[in-house]
């Protein structure tokens, strides 16, 4: 019998396990889906029970692949800022997961928004004010769930973001405590003092003694108790943030270059050396702890990314997505056609919820293919844009970009990205690159393989597209979108800009 790492990542819309044996082999690997409802306009949430359902089944299935392989330990990868709160007797969840997604707790963020507060908050958790962030929600949970405010004030419910759910369900109730790349999320908690923040908790309305321990990612996390196909006394050995796992499972140990997940929207993000506030419309946030270490980054988050090919595919009555790239690749160029894809409003570094998308520049010569490439454009453009605000923010040059995701497997974006970005991307050919990440820095915590045998495994086989395009045509392009981007800025009607003015 060998010994192996198996690797939980659970995601938005499904959960993935990975059984990696000490070769560092992915030997088994199952996915299992998990639904998200939208009860009203503007909300998203899961059954926090429903996810946990989704977990057991998808490590029933790999273990039982691979029934000759012995756990040495377990890391866990996880959709961020989603929350929710659950019985610290019982373990069961009260109310919804609210998600990432989920803008229910704007209301709770308006009386906030003053110039000292949005100041204190951004220098003590390097985020912006925003209803993504797990604090408001938390606070609505408590008040509007019945009894539940009460409950927590006498020390009987817990809250976490879902990393912390998963553990307390893997070890019985006996562990509840979330890794430092989740708890940097939450903006409870101070990332130079690495504890959540008494102040914060008052601000937000959120009683501390409710949130888990935060601990490095690579810290003890405890045993599983036997449930279902879980084994017993197995060490979790990983936790982190599926980014965050990601930029890990990447290989990338030192600031320099740049991770892109390309999925329904983009997250980049990129090392630094201490923690870097952002001038330039970026989040400060932690990387992870590990090896005895704080490792800091600085993150870019993209409102739609890989959607946007999804959607021009329908506007256009393509088939699907490979369909527009087929389209596409008939044109060398955009013809001047530039969109921009901004269906849910502009996120890094533009922070622009109230602006909507559009197509500019099209001419009785255009054709069909001019927007099925402008499309895929769009999406480099918009990664270019954070990209471009890493490198003011950090003062030197990146060297090179990552990619992951859905959206990466397409040959033609990637060739436009390197021919944007006018530096090599890098893309991995293992898809699971958020499992792959918190498993290999399970396996190297619990003494499995080291280092070199864990940055080996994460970053050993990858397509590298080199820049071809001349500078003029890439600086013609970039001309465009910028006065797009300012076009689709200016076009927000008055009244909007009113709210979004409120809002600030």
């Amino acid at each position: 019998m060998t010994s192996g790492v198996l690797a939980i990542d659970q995601g938005t819309t499904n959960t993935k396990a990975l059984l990696i044996d000490a070769s560092g082999a992915i030997v088994a690997r199952a996915s299992v889906p998990a639904a998200v409802t939208h009860p009203q306009p503007g909300w998203a949430e899961q059954s926090g029970e429903a996810i946990w359902q989704s977990v057991q089944a998808a490590v029933g299935e790999c273990l039982a692949a691979r029934s000759d392989i012995k756990l040495a330990s377990i890391g866990i990868s996880n959709q961020r800022e989603s929350v929710l709160i659950w019985d610290r007797q019982t373990g069961a969840a009260l109310g919804p997961c609210v998600t990432w997604q989920c803008r229910r707790s704007a209301e709770r963020l308006m009386p906030l928004r003053r110039p000292e507060v949005e100041k204190l908050v951004t220098e003590r958790t390097g985020l912006g004010l925003d209803p993504l962030f797990p604090a408001a929600k938390i606070g609505w949970l408590l008040d509007n769930i019945p009894g539940a405010r009460a409950a927590a004030e006498a020390g009987k419910l817990c809250a976490g973001t879902v990393d912390s759910w998963l553990l307390f369900k893997l070890t019985g109730g006996k562990f509840h405590a979330t890794d430092y790349s989740n708890a940097s999320r939450t903006q409870l908690f101070d990332i130079h003092r690495l504890r959540w923040d008494d102040e914060l908790g008052r601000l937000f309305d959120v009683p501390l003694g409710i949130l888990p321990d935060a601990l490095p990612s690579d810290g003890t996390f405890g045993v599983t108790s036997p449930v279902g196909a879980i084994p017993d006394r197995v060490t979790i050995g990983a936790i982190m943030g599926d980014s965050h796992a990601a930029l890990y499972g990447h290989g990338i140990r030192a600031p320099g270059a740049v991770k892109a997940t390309y999925g329904t929207g983009s997250s980049l993000m990129t090392l630094t050396e201490r923690p870097v506030p952002s001038r330039n419309g970026l989040s400060t946030t932690i990387a992870w702890g590990a090896a005895g270490k704080v490792a800091y980054a600085l993150e870019g988050n993209i409102s739609v990314s890989g959607q946007a090919a999804a959607f021009a595919t329908a506007m256009l009555g393509l088939r699907d997505e490979s369909a527009l790239t087929q389209l596409a690749q008939t044109v060398e160029t955009s013809d001047g056609v530039v969109f921009v894809p901004a269906l849910a409003g502009l996120g890094a570094p533009h922070w622009r919820a109230d602006v909507r998308g559009l197509f500019m520049g099209m001419s009785l010569s255009t054709k069909p293919a001019h927007l099925a490439r402008a499309t895929l454009e769009a999406i480099a453009l918009q990664i270019y844009d954070v990209f471009a605000a890493m490198q003011a923010d950090c003062g030197g040059t990146l060297s090179a970009l990552s990619t992951d995701g859905g959206a990466s497997r397409n040959d033609l974006l990637m060739q436009i990205q390197a021919d944007i970005l006018q530096r090599p991307v890098r893309r991995s050919r293992l898809a699971e690159l958020s499992a792959i990440g918190t498993g290999s820095m399970a396996g190297f915590a619990t003494g499995l393989w080291g280092e070199e045998h864990a940055r080996a495994l994460s970053g050993a086989e990858a397509d590298v597209f080199a820049p071809t395009t001349d500078s003029v045509q890439r600086d013609r392009l970039l001309t465009a979108w910028r006065a797009a981007i300012d076009q689709a800025i200016a076009g927000v009607p008055q009244t909007a800009r009113r709210q979004a003015r409120q809002n600030e």
